[in-house]
């Protein structure tokens, strides 16, 4: 009978994704974890000038061997992905894309074998457009060509961006991506950026979740404090359409990782790891882990948290309460009272994500700049937790905080962050 089961269920699978544009590739069924270079490192192309950090193959082969030295691949981290700037400035005599030949000299399936042998994915970038955000040769026109280039490579992933003035040309070049990498018969997770470069409410978050693995939207991270909090703002923003169109298999990316960069604080980088985490988003890495500081190393390897961002329920959290918000409901008119608390708490935000087995993480955050920490008090009720004592432990402090009824209240630094995962017993 259970045999009988999967061979229905394996007939549907099959017919469903032969009729639709369904990336069933069976990848990201949890976000995907690595390195992705681009905020980091942007596209300088210069070797003679900066030769270990320019965009060529000593950057990657040495990324990826401090990734398994420092303990990053065992943690999960297995994408080692080239974004812009890596192409010849032609294609070969076969119309294929190719390296840049003083910058990769041994050529991207040399790279690709090298990260394989050490346990590792290889990711490469195109755009659907003529050319890249960068300059560089893009995809449109070519796309079964790059394709099954990128297949012969044995890549592993691949992030398609966008980069064209005629945003109307991605809703077919997006879908004819997906059936072109399907038809490889290599599994490659696709990336998409097409959300980033068109209307939000008018999108079909729908079919972006039946071609691609993960998709962009919003801003480019940047290497700043402001540039988090807009993004995590953004989230809440928008949760309720988010929310349903990620989960196994394909999720919302808010960007990259700048945790061991130049601005972020330790409290700061604890908030983005978190906050990431409570997302279910995918944890690339946009810094120099070859010579990262250990208490940045400790963040992104802190394997309780990587288990929230990782659980396999796969259900994007979202933010219950604003300080604002809630004043301002709870206030109504009373302006005196209600302008002196939002002027106290207006930044306090309670995010909470479902997890296997019935459990939850729950990230209390204090985006205020006055330097004074402050108590935020979750109550359970507000998080889907309505009967029996609640075991709370603290995920970064790594340490079991005790068991409480009804609620739970942390002091939280300014610009920081407590996640604790909330486990009950009936």
């Amino acid at each position: 009978m259970i045999t009988h089961y999967w061979f229905v269920l394996c007939i549907f699978v099959c017919f469903s994704c032969r009729f639709t544009l369904c990336e069933d590739n069976g990848l990201a069924l949890t976000p995907p974890m690595g390195f992705l270079d681009w905020e980091r490192f942007r596209c300088e192309i210069d070797c003679n000038e900066d030769p270990q950090n320019c965009i060529g193959e000593v950057l990657f082969t040495t990324m990826a061997d401090a990734m398994v030295k420092y303990g990053f691949r065992d943690a999960g981290y297995q994408y080692v992905n080239i974004d812009d700037c890596w192409s010849a400035p032609t294609r070969d005599a076969q119309g294929r894309l190719q390296a840049d030949p003083k910058r990769f000299p041994h050529g991207i399936k040399w790279l690709a074998d090298y990260m394989h042998t050490r346990g590792l994915k290889l990711g490469i970038y195109s755009a659907y457009s003529n050319y890249t955000c960068g300059g560089y040769l893009g995809s449109q026109n070519h796309v079964q060509t790059d394709a099954d280039t990128f297949a012969s490579w044995t890549i592993d992933s691949l992030k398609l961006d966008g980069c064209s003035p005629d945003t109307s040309i991605y809703s077919k070049g997006y879908p004819e991506f997906s059936k072109a990498l399907i038809s490889t018969g290599r599994p490659i997770l696709y990336s998409c950026s097409w959300p980033a470069y068109v209307d939000f409410n008018t999108f079909n978050w729908t079919l972006i979740g039946e071609i691609c693995n993960l998709w962009r939207l919003y801003d480019d991270v940047q290497d700043s404090w402001d540039s988090i909090i807009g993004i995590i703002n953004y989230w809440a923003a928008k949760q309720n359409t988010l929310i349903p169109a990620a989960g196994p298999g394909h999720w919302n990316d808010p960007d990259m990782l700048i945790i061991g960069d130049f601005s972020l604080s330790v409290e700061e980088s604890k908030v983005q790891f978190a906050l990431w985490a409570i997302f279910a988003a995918p944890l690339y890495i946009s810094a120099d882990i070859r010579t990262m500081p250990s208490v940045f190393m400790d963040i992104l390897l802190n394997r309780e948290v990587i288990a929230v961002n990782q659980d396999p329920l796969g259900k994007q959290g979202r933010q219950v309460s604003n300080a604002s918000n809630y004043f301002s409901l709870t206030f109504g008119l009373l302006f005196i009272e209600y302008n002196a608390l939002l002027s106290i708490l207006d930044g306090l935000q309670i995010w909470y994500r479902d997890l296997v087995d019935g459990a939850k993480a729950v990230a209390l955050l204090n985006t205020r700049t006055d330097g004074v920490p402050y108590k935020i008090t979750v109550e359970f009720s507000q998080i889907g937790i309505t009967t029996g004592s609640v075991n709370v432990r603290d995920l970064f402090l790594k340490k079991d905080l005790g068991t409480f009824s009804r609620q739970f209240t942390a002091e939280v630094n300014p610009h920081g962050v407590v996640l604790v995962k909330l486990t009950t017993n009936q």
